[in-house]
């Protein structure tokens, strides 16, 4: 897949950059203004970015096939997992967002101008990888606000990008959510995001990303003494759904 010369692959970045920063920078003192009613922030945000979202992905020049949408919106509530293998996955997550849907991102994203702040004050979470006792914490707190206003979760459970497209190991936080809050996982199978943006780098190209929804996997008779099992069939369903690009090369 060609990349985009680079002037055009940055006029795409900072034009769907300027499209949503013009909304965010609006929305910042309506977030502080709600900061006593996380969930209202919640669905405020999630209103915004799936307004403007398909926009952006029509500017970076990329084509989202979304066989998705409704049946996600349709499971919701729900702990939405996807597997990680590009930063456009942000974008077409934002893209896909059923209404009441909280992620959750690294530390660092508070960073980003604009996004980093209206990310973390319209009630979505920031957790540090680093500190496995701070994370934790930090995710004992999000399942009671879940709970509290019937919210969705989304995160990609690999917990960082595939480096080569194809799936990585789980991490057990999803679990540990589904354990806290009893919500159903979903899993979300995206293909073709590590080519149109590779990981690691700006060599943004044209090409197409397919979002595939899975069916949605009970939790209520999941327990702590079985997590490991539990995290193995969930990624068992990715290993059954996707294409053999995706596929680790060990299981």
């Amino acid at each position: 897949m060609t990349p985009f010369s680079p002037w055009e692959r940055w006029l795409r970045i900072g034009l769907g950059f300027l499209i949503f920063a013009w909304g965010g920078l609006l929305l910042l003192p309506v977030f502080v203004v709600l900061l006593p009613w996380r969930g209202l922030r919640v669905r405020v945000g999630v209103a915004y970015v799936t307004w403007v979202f398909p926009t952006i992905v029509r500017v970076l020049g990329v084509t989202l096939d979304d066989r998705a949408s409704e049946a996600l919106a349709a499971a919701a509530p729900a702990i939405f997992v996807l597997n990680h293998t590009s930063s456009f996955d942000t974008v077409v997550s934002f893209a896909l967002m059923p209404p009441g849907c909280c992620g959750i991102a690294k530390k660092e994203a508070l960073w980003i101008p604009v996004f980093g702040q209206a990310y973390w004050l319209s009630g979505h979470l920031l957790i540090d990888r680093g500190d496995r006792d701070k994370a934790k914490a930090s995710l004992e707190k999000m399942a009671k606000a879940v709970k509290k206003h019937r919210l969705s979760i989304w995160l990609g459970p690999e917990g960082t990008r595939s480096p080569d497209g194809r799936l990585g190991p789980f991490k057990k936080g999803f679990v540990h959510m589904a354990l806290a809050t009893g919500l159903p996982v979903v899993p979300l199978v995206l293909e073709g995001a590590h080519k149109v943006w590779p990981p690691r780098t700006f060599n943004l190209a044209p090409g197409t990303v397919v979002a595939r929804a899975l069916d949605p996997i009970p939790t209520t008779d999941w327990d702590a003494e079985h997590i490991d099992e539990q995290v193995a069939q969930v990624r068992q369903a990715y290993l059954d759904a996707l294409p053999e690009e995706h596929r680790p090369l060990e299981a």
